[in-house]
């Protein structure tokens, strides 16, 4: 039987945050010698008040159907965050997802984004491909020029873990695209049978290090609206407060906007009108 995405997902998922634990973690006595680090199953099912036999179901993606209040129980026994939750009900409850091919903004949508210069902005489509850029993100992340003539819109994702540019002169660099990548989780969270995501992923498991290393610890990383500061060579030191912001009639897309400190926004006025 072919193996379902998103149950071999949640399985993995719930092992990587048992194993992070310990008995003393959870208030529970350690008993006997064991083979591996964490929790056992029989553990986390009873802090969960549910049957050792129906968690181990759950872990081993076979077919069951936990209510919301079982999954609830279980995100506290494993001392879920927040985002963890909500990815652990996503993977559970997967919705019915096609691959989408093309996916096409209105109009209204590309004259914002330009009109917010020289504010950098983006949209990202369901498998992180940038669909439109203004001339202020095309500078400080380096995109290439925007054109509708372009084949093959860049994949924000590969560009971020492949392009060395970017992070050239940016500290922590690592660090930082594994913050992306959790946060590449948490969407694919949304759509794990979409063989476009599966698609993307085994492409970055094959081409990246860092995406072959961080990808199975399963950490997960909601977008938040925050404070940016970092550092460009041509531009000088930049502050920007990042928003995102989704449309209710296409929830998949995301448009990053990063509104510039007043210093920083003279700065780049200058360069992207040149």
């Amino acid at each position: 039987m072919e193996e379902i995405p998103s149950r071999k997902s949640l399985g993995e998922f719930l092992r990587s945050r048992r194993e992070r634990l310990t008995p003393e973690k959870v208030g529970l006595a350690s008993y006997g010698q064991r083979r591996t680090s964490g929790l056992r199953r029989e553990e986390v099912a009873h802090l969960a008040h549910i049957g050792t036999s129906w968690y181990t179901s759950l872990e081993q993606g076979r077919s069951v159907n936990p209510s919301e209040d079982v999954l609830n129980n279980i995100a506290k026994a494993l001392q879920l965050t927040e985002d963890e939750r909500s990815h652990l009900h996503l993977l559970a409850r997967p919705a019915q997802q096609e691959k989408v091919e093309h996916q096409q903004l209105n109009a209204g949508l590309e004259q914002m984004i330009r009109a917010l210069e020289p504010n950098p902005a983006f949209v990202l489509g369901r498998y992180w491909d940038l669909l439109f850029w203004n001339k202020a993100a095309e500078f400080v992340f380096h995109f290439p020029s925007f054109s509708d003539q372009l084949q093959q819109r860049p994949n924000y994702m590969r560009f971020f873990l492949m392009d060395n540019k970017l992070g050239s002169d940016t500290k922590d660099w690592e660090a930082k695209r594994q913050i992306m990548i959790a946060r590449f989780r948490a969407d694919y969270g949304h759509f794990p049978n979409d063989p476009g995501f599966n698609e993307l992923i085994e492409e970055f498991m094959q081409k990246s290090r860092l995406f072959r290393e961080s990808w199975p610890m399963h950490d997960v990383q909601v977008v938040t609206d925050c404070h940016k500061r970092w550092y460009d060579p041509r531009i000088g030191e930049m502050e920007f407060e990042h928003v995102t912001l989704q449309q209710p009639t296409h929830p998949d897309l995301k448009i990053m906007i990063y509104i510039a400190s007043a210093d920083t926004a003279l700065r780049l006025g200058s360069l992207v009108s040149n």
